[in-house]
This record gives structure tokens, C-alpha cells and sequence, in this order.
């Protein structure tokens, strides 16, 4: 697949989606599942990604539920990203609801300020700002040997990038989220409104073959639709180099180099008992074509939309994540 001259083409033999080649049959069960299997047995040191690193801007703070742990994250004093427990250790306030004043978090019920260190018998958290998204270890929650940092991929610098970040919730354990992502063969029948024209080259072949110590990869050839019979053609690889993550990135086509990462985080059960589990997903965009300088000082403008149309996804993978889930948990899962 070459780069055009322009980015956008013309599909010349359209086919309704009823008549588009099923993929049933290439989307094996045992191949999937394989995958997400290997996946699982992968490291991650304890690692969970917590949100996205704009939203630590200035007095910002980021504050979720993981594992049933509430966490609290923010900047300290020297702009260092800091964190722990979010429950403040006097009477128990939800610290989510705490301001942060010059990097001090300030207790709202009894005015207790934690800058990050350890405190009255608060205790920080490791956490890491890569520069699109923020993690924190939780070793009690991950059980495996702790790294001192998380496993990042590769990804386009954020300077000469365009990134966003969505984040959704659904009734869902992690599993579920990156056996979605590792099934690419649903793309043009689950969202036609985005992709047609999806094949994928190459995956792994029997999943008991298939290399333990390195991600699968899954590459397509897909064609994002623009409007009516204009798409832009691009061939993808899809990687799972940890338990809740599932990379693509873009390798070939308009915008390769471009990276969507998502994490699964798991944040614990609501009032049912069903597991909950947030979507975190970084679009790290890139091309070196010259209008898009352009659109990274647009950047503000850019994002709410890049949210959007990943939220569309999203709505119906979830869906799907879902779906699977509730079949687990009635034993009516198929295979």
C-alpha cells in the first residue's frame, strides 16, 4: 500500500453491507482466545493506567476507583506527578472531592494537606506520567513482581503528535475489553459507519504455535469512511504487549506511524456485584503532510471531536464486551 497524493479515495466496487464477505470463519474462537490467553501471561508490573496526563494541568487531579481502591493523583509541589490512597486517613473523606492548592491536596472535611509524601498515615502510590496518559501501581491489586516503571509503547512523540484521550465504562472485566480488541475481524460488520473494506493479511495460525514470549500481531488492511464512497485506505498491526493493553498502529498508508492504545483498567463491582471496567484510550495521530501542523495548533478544537467518534466506537465494542461477559457468567459463553 503506497501514500497517495491525496488521502482520501474512492471505493469503485461498493457492496452493501449484507453483501460484504462474511468473516465468520477467519474469526476462529480458539484463535482468539489464544491470543487474549497469551496476553493475560504477560507482565505488566502492577501498572494501571488512571487517565489522561492533560487532565493534570495546573491544580488538575485525577481520581478513580481501581481494583475497588479509591486513588487520588495528582501534581506536588514540584510538579512531579504524585498519588495514593483517596481516602483521607483522618475520618475517611472521599479526596476525589479535595482540592489541590499550588500541588498541596486539601482535605475538604477537616482541611488534612497531603503534598505527596507520607503523611498522618497516608502513604503514597508509585505513579508515572508518560505524557499522554498516567499510571499507578497498585501491588496489593496486581500480585506480580513490580517494575519500577510501566511497559509504554512505542508511540509518536506527543510534541509532534496529535493526541486525545477517551475514556468509557462498561459492565465488563478487562478481559473482555482486549478480546474485543483482538477480534479486528468484527470491524466493518459491527461499525459500518467506520470501516469497510476490512481483511486481515496475517495473524497467528494455531494458537498452541504461536510464540509465548512477544505480542501476536493481527494486521489489516481497512478503509476508514469519510463520506459516502471516499475512505482513506491504511494497513494496521494489532499487538497486546500486556494483560490490558491492545495496540494499533498505523504502519502503512495515510497517517502511519499513528498509534491508538487501549487500556483496560479494571475499577471494581457495582450495586448488582457485576464488574466494572473503564476504557482508557489514547489516540496518539501523526502525518507528514503539511496541512497538519495546522491541525495540531487546532488541537483543542480536534479533540472533542477524535472523543467523539471514538466513543461511537465504543459504544457498540462495549456492547460487545459486555455481551461476552454476561456470557461467561452464565456458563452460556460459546466454545
Amino acid at each position: 500500500m503506497s501514500r497517495r497524493r491525496l488521502p482520501l479515495s474512492l471505493r469503485r466496487h461498493a457492496v452493501p453491507w449484507e453483501r460484504q464477505r462474511p468473516t465468520w470463519r477467519e474469526a476462529r474462537p480458539g484463535l482468539i482466545a489464544g491470543a487474549l490467553k497469551r496476553a493475560q501471561a504477560r507482565p505488566s508490573g502492577n501498572w494501571y493506567v488512571v487517565g489522561a496526563s492533560r487532565a493534570l494541568r495546573g491544580d488538575g487531579k485525577l481520581a478513580r476507583t481501581v481494583a475497588g481502591q479509591e486513588i487520588v493523583v495528582w501534581r506536588g509541589p514540584d510538579g512531579r506527578p504524585v498519588g495514593g490512597p483517596g481516602v483521607c486517613p483522618h475520618l475517611g473523606a472521599p479526596l476525589r472531592d479535595s482540592p489541590v492548592r499550588c500541588g498541596t491536596l486539601v482535605c475538604h472535611w477537616h482541611g488534612l494537606a497531603l503534598d505527596g509524601e507520607p503523611y498522618a498515615g497516608w502513604s503514597p502510590l508509585p505513579v508515572h506520567d508518560d505524557g499522554v496518559l498516567v499510571w499507578a501501581r497498585l501491588d496489593a491489586v496486581g500480585g506480580e513482581e513490580p517494575t519500577a516503571a510501566p511497559v509504554v509503547p512505542a508511540r509518536p512523540e506527543p510534541a509532534r503528535a496529535l493526541t486525545a484521550v477517551y475514556t468509557g465504562v462498561g459492565v465488563c472485566e478487562p478481559e473482555d475489553v482486549v478480546a474485543n480488541r483482538l477480534d479486528p475481524w468484527h470491524g466493518a460488520w459491527l461499525h459500518p459507519y467506520s470501516f469497510v473494506d476490512l481483511t486481515v493479511v496475517d495473524a497467528p495460525g494455531d494458537p498452541a504455535d504461536a510464540a509465548d514470549d512477544g505480542p501476536d500481531a493481527l494486521t489489516v488492511d481497512v478503509s476508514f469512511k469519510v463520506a459516502g464512497r471516499l475512505v482513506v485506505p491504511v494497513r494496521a498491526v494489532f499487538t497486546a504487549p500486556g494483560p490490558r493493553t491492545v495496540v494499533m498502529r498505523v504502519t502503512d498508508g495515510e497517517g502511519a506511524g499513528s498509534v491508538v492504545e487501549t487500556h483496560a483498567t479494571p475499577l471494581g463491582t457495582d450495586g448488582a456485584g457485576r464488574p466494572r471496567t473503564a476504557v482508557i484510550e489514547a489516540v496518539v495521530a501523526v502525518s507528514d503532510r503539511p496541512g497538519f501542523t495546522a491541525a495540531r495548533r487546532a488541537a483543542p478544537l480536534l479533540r472533542p471531536l477524535v472523543r467523539a467518534a471514538a466513543g461511537r466506537l465504543w459504544r457498540d465494542d462495549l456492547a460487545y464486551a459486555e455481551r461476552r461477559r454476561h456470557l461467561r457468567s452464565t456458563g452460556t459463553f460459546p466454545g
